[in-house]
């Protein structure tokens, strides 16, 4: 699982990518979790942890060495616990009835998973913008309180508890049910926390079990974030409204606000920096400590969430996932779970974090960016993107292609890409220089240009990318370009004897139309594990977000960069989880008995395809986005707030969806029947049926969530090739809470052209003349 942390600084997420530890242990032994379910019955926290002594010494030789072999006994919520085995007692230990499964702690890599993203959505919602505060803007309902006193649990890097956006000026007490601690360290102290960070923890003994101790040269054992992508998905949610904020070189000023100001959070530290070059470019959660974290969470008494962290490659089965079984844990407990879709795409297929019990949250831009013209020797003039402070001498360079400026021997298919010691100083230097986004990270191709002695970076995307352009501090001047402008760019090089090129200054723009799109990095769909279920789930701002940030980490996390920044500008699927979390924050606040599929369902329906014009909501390169991209649609928290009809599930139906789709039993007090409902029968606010051959009915039962009567008609956009059929087509409510069911039949109609991976979409809206509440139906054919 990645933390969908924009952590890469790339345009991806927290992403996860599996290690295998044969490629960095030599130990004969590793940590496993060993999973066991639910807790049977009220039992003291020491009389779980003998049982889980008891369980390991089975397949230890010494109750010794049981002891010292485990390193968490989960206890809150989860049954389970971490421990060093070899393959040989694993496999032992999962074979005991007792145990669901034992799986290895892996480890994942994060990658780039605000002043302006919650303005930006209130004028989405259609309210007039404001200044954006909670003292002095209304643009969110009245009753949500700016989430006063709801509490968010980070699973992330940590916090930077010193800056302004965790202040606790003008809040009330800590919440009586809070029940976690703040773990001192020597780097964070008790007077870390506040009434704003109401509990600090960390998590790493799975981590030094692969890696050893941490080096405390580069990371802090402690809550304290050692990187920035912590502290900025933390103010994200939660952060305080600080005036005249800005990122480094100015850019993105004004107010700065989480979307939930006056909730609590609660941090949870789970990542640490990959050892080796440039360590805190790259960060690691392992499964084991995560676990650990999300039982500590339940515990401790969190209402929401919110963990950019997700997997990349092929993800594990949902009982091996340790994300997904205490996501589950949470749900049962009605704590709303948001993840980070992946920063993958946009290949089709990547999306993470694919339980249905979670909310899975996509990446979109907002309406600003950062322009810079750049003037070509030709008379040519285009428009490019870029937050570096640094500007060129008002003068034209010489202009090169990283391609011909490469070191001789660097392998074809990279020499345009400006990787680590692939330029030639001698072919470089006093240029700038056009490197292409691919392999290797945006902030080091633009170390690399100025290691080689060049004058500033124009930074191009390669076709997947389209117009879209993450930004990014670079240590010398530059800017991004789209893939339409860098092939005009590279058409100017190879048709002129002597190409030169002059950056102009940088300045923020707001407005931009239309907005906002899909970014290309966002995972996408289908749900590789159970296509049945629709990911990702939504979608929010998550390109060139501006927040917080740790003053130990500089603004490209480059070990060589001795920049520190307050507020820091970051792009990835890491970024919109928080804004996403932020809105479950504020509707948890409004209806504090609402279930957890209800706020999912809420945001879900009330979502919208179109964009902030009320066009079609595209992608980053020009196509028209849908369900795989978007999910739902994109984020609307006003509209959240009055959904009308809900679809709500309970933890013994997501226990009957992993019979029917993992074959697993997750709970040994419920066992799976003979013949448990398909997994496209769980009472989802989508629909996705895959391998459609003939007929398929599904049943949805809704909720009415407002006040009073109510009759809601059905609309149907049926999919290419399917037919749809609802009945009844109407459905009367007598008052709050009424429920009603209602049957969708499916079709074949057999006038679509087959083939691997067609897929055919629509959708089917309830309207009572208030309330749009929109499901899309994703269908594959068999």
């Amino acid at each position: 699982m990645t933390p969908f942390i924009s952590y890469f600084h790339l345009p991806l997420l927290f992403l996860f990518a599996f290690f295998s530890f044969s490629c960095y242990s030599k130990q004969s032994h590793k940590v496993y979790v060993v999973y066991l379910g639910e807790h049977g019955g009220s039992y003291a926290a020491e009389e779980i942890q003998e049982n889980h002594h008891a369980l390991l010494f089975s397949v230890k030789n010494s109750e010794e060495e049981a002891r010292q072999s485990m390193l968490y006994s989960y206890k809150n919520s989860i049954n389970g616990f971490a421990a060093l085995l070899s393959d040989e007692e694993a496999d032992i230990l999962s074979a005991r009835e007792e145990v669901i499964s034992a799986y290895p702690s892996e480890g994942r890599y994060w990658a780039p998973h605000t002043t302006r993203s919650w303005e930006f959505i209130a004028g989405y919602e259609g309210i007039k913008e404001r200044g954006f505060g909670f003292e002095e803007s209304d643009w969110l309902p009245s009753k949500t309180n700016h989430g006063k006193d709801v509490i968010v649990g980070m699973l992330d890097s940590g916090i930077w508890p010193e800056s302004k956006s965790f202040g606790d000026e003008g809040l009330g007490p800590v919440p009586a049910r809070w029940r976690g601690i703040c773990q001192e360290e020597h780097s964070f102290k008790s007077s870390s926390c506040n009434r704003k960070i109401i509990g600090a923890r960390y998590y790493l003994k799975s981590y030094e079990a692969y890696y050893g101790s941490l080096n405390t040269s580069y990371a802090y054992r402690s809550p304290r974030d050692h990187d920035g992508h912590g502290t900025h998905t933390s103010s994200t949610v939660a952060g305080r409204t600080i005036l005249n904020v800005s990122a480094l070189g100015g850019f993105a000023s004004g107010t700065v606000s989480g979307g939930a100001p006056l909730a609590r959070l609660a941090v949870y530290k789970v990542c640490w920096p990959i050892p080796g070059p440039n360590p805190n470019i790259e960060n690691t959660c392992f499964e084991a400590d995560m676990l650990a974290a999300i039982d500590d969470a339940i515990g401790d008494g969190v209402d929401v969430l919110s963990i950019s962290i997700g997997s990349v490659g092929n993800p594990e089965n949902f009982s091996k996932d340790g994300i997904v079984v205490g996501a589950l844990h949470a749900a049962k407990r009605e704590i709303v779970v948001v993840c980070s879709a992946g920063n993958s795409g946009p290949k089709p297929g990547t999306v993470s974090n694919l339980a249905p019990w979670m909310i899975t949250v996509g990446a979109s831009s907002i309406d600003r960016v950062f322009t810079a013209e750049i003037r070509f020797g030709n008379g040519m003039i285009l428009t490019g993107q870029t937050v570096t402070p640094y500007q060129l001498k008002g003068k034209d360079y010489p202009l090169v292609y990283a391609g011909d400026a490469a070191i001789a021997g660097t392998q074809a298919n990279l020499t345009g890409q400006c990787l680590p010691n692939s330029l030639s100083p001698d072919k470089a230097k006093g240029k700038i220089v056009v490197c292409f986004r691919g392999a290797g990270l945006r902030v080091e191709k633009g170390q690399e240009v100025k290691r080689a002695g060049g004058a500033a970076i124009i930074l191009a995307n390669p076709p997947a990318n389209g117009d879209e352009v993450p930004v990014d501090a670079h240590v010398l001047p530059g800017a991004g370009v789209s893939a339409s402008d860098a092939i005009k760019i590279l058409t100017y090089i190879n048709s002129s004897g002597n190409p030169t090129a002059g950056l102009g200054r940088a300045r923020t723009v707001v407005n931009v139309r239309p907005s906002p799109s899909m970014a290309q990095f966002s995972s996408r769909g289908p749900n590789v594990l159970e296509p049945n279920i629709l990911k990702p789930d939504i979608t929010g701002p998550g390109l060139n977000i501006l927040a917080a940030w740790s003053e130990s980490s500089s603004p490209t996390k480059l070990d060589s960069d001795k920049r520190r920044v307050k507020y820091n500008i970051m792009s990835g699927t890491s970024m919109s989880c928080p804004h996403v979390s932020a809105t479950a924050v504020l509707l948890k606040s409004m209806y504090p008995h609402w279930s957890s599929s209800a706020i999912r369902s809420a945001m879900m329906t009330t979502a919208t395809i179109n964009n902030a014009q009320g066009g079609p909501f595209m992608n980053g390169d020009g196509t028209i986005g849908g369900p795989f991209d978007y999910g739902s649609g994109h984020i609307r928290p006003i509209h959240a707030a009055d959904p009308g009809l809900v679809y709500e599930a309970s933890y013994q139906d997501y226990l009957l969806f992993m019979c029917a789709s993992a074959g697993v039993q997750m709970d040994f007090y419920y066992p799976c029947p003979k013949n448990p409902p398909q997994p496209y029968s769980l009472n989802y606010p989508s629909i996705a049926v895959y391998g459609l051959n003939g007929t398929v009915s599904v049943v949805r039962t809704v909720t009415n969530m407002a006040n009073g009567s109510a009759r809601y008609q059905v609309s149907i956009v049926s999919p290419n090739g399917v037919s749809v059929q609802i009945s009844p087509r109407e459905l009367k409510f007598k008052d709050v809470g009424d429920k009603k069911s209602f049957k969708i039949v499916l079709r074949d109609r057999g006038s679509v052209m087959r083939g691997n991976g067609t897929y055919v979409t629509g959708s089917f809206t309830w309207r009572d003349g208030v309330h749009f509440v929109r499901s899309p139906i994703v269908v594959s054919f068999g």
